[in-house]
């Protein structure tokens, strides 16, 4: 029986605080789900007065994407509880995540929560969101954003592609589709465990638009073309590009729903609320004013780089990190020149979810 390829780290993430530099897409997209958040905060159930409120940070990488949302959660929190009383908030992301960087973040850049709040304790635990974090009972709140949508593991080799919604390949689709369907269940009885009942989950994550479609046309052919390119120029070899995937499923509303249609619950979870919605392309807005092609293509080239070429320089199966910077270096240009000939406005579907444990 054939192996089923799975990559060391299916959702890595460029090191040295590149993410931070190059997630201004994510720092966009999350923006409207604050107020669901803030609201959550509001109606959150609390724990007893001896013991701290404690908000958990789950996908937090490198940290910058997480300071507007805890300050507007501490905010909230703080409306109820008082400037005195302890706040745990804990960042979760996976062992090999940059760590350093995200404790730079939170000590140093003027808009942490630390620089700005008062009795409030950061922490962080390297364990991915698929298994228990925390204590049973214990989050009063939880936040999640541009995480989930990536899958524990590679669940079979997309044979015409590097993300499952450009592949024509039933068995493929049909693969991913399944492995997306265990792992948002999976995610969700996690958290059930993790949150106090009458605790608030909320969750931001890539969706699809009405019509099915995943977004990032542009983008994703781009890096495409450009793989098979490296794979012609003899710098990628067939057998390393054909197990290049990009382990992330952009689910339906029905996709989301799914674990509650029995009885409206799943884990001991209700839906409060849930809202697709377009993000906004804050890289195209800007080409609109300066019309600089190249500029706009090296951003969304470099927001590739940080978020998805690590992933993809997994299935590299020789040349150490020489040959991992040459790939990711040589993979961004191309995608930067393919853009700027044409540079288009990506479609980024999204969806926002609030969630309850019940008691």
């Amino acid at each position: 029986m054939p192996q089923t390829p799975q990559l060391p780290t299916p959702n890595a993430m460029e090191g040295c605080g590149a993410y931070n530099r190059s997630s201004r897409v994510q720092a966009a997209g999350l923006s409207p789900a604050l107020p669901m958040l803030q609201r959550a905060a509001q109606t959150a159930a609390l724990p007893a007065d001896t013991q701290p409120v404690v908000l958990a940070d789950y996908g937090s990488s490198q940290g910058r994407n997480s300071l507007a949302p805890m300050n507007a959660a501490i905010d909230a929190l703080r409306q109820r509880i008082g400037p005195d009383r302890p706040i745990s908030v804990i960042h979760t992301d996976l062992p090999q995540n940059d760590f350093s960087a995200l404790f730079h973040t939170l000590n140093n850049d003027p808009n942490s929560y630390l620089q700005t709040q008062s009795a409030v304790f950061a922490s962080a635990v390297g364990r991915s969101y698929f298994q228990q974090i925390l204590p049973p009972a214990s989050v009063t709140l939880g936040w999640s954003s541009w995480a989930v949508q990536w899958l524990s593991r590679v669940p079979g080799i997309i044979p015409d592609q590097v993300q499952i919604s450009f592949s024509h390949d039933p068995a493929a689709r049909a693969a991913f589709s399944a492995q997306a369907a265990e792992d948002w269940q999976t995610f969700l009885k996690r958290r059930a465990c993790e949150l106090m009942p009458g605790g608030k989950l909320v969750v931001l994550t890539m969706s699809v638009d009405d019509d099915g479609n995943f977004g990032y046309a542009p983008l994703v052919r781009a890096i495409y073309a450009t793989l098979l390119d490296l794979v012609q120029s003899g710098l990628v070899t067939s057998d390393e590009a054909r197990h290049m995937a990009i382990p992330t499923v952009a689910r339906s509303r029905a996709d989301f729903l799914a674990p509650f249609e029995r009885n409206g619950r799943f884990a001991g979870l209700l839906v409060e609320e849930l809202e697709t919605f377009d993000g906004e392309d804050g890289i195209w807005l800007d080409y609109q004013q300066h019309k600089d092609a190249t500029q706009f293509a090296a951003q969304w080239a470099a927001f590739s780089r940080a978020s998805v070429y690590p992933t993809l320089a997994g299935n590299l199966e020789s040349g150490g990190a020489s040959r991992v910077v040459d790939f990711c270096d040589r993979l961004e240009a191309g995608t930067a020149a393919r853009l700027a000939a044409a540079p288009e406005r990506m479609s980024i579907p999204l969806v926002k979810i609030l969630l309850a444990r019940q008691p």
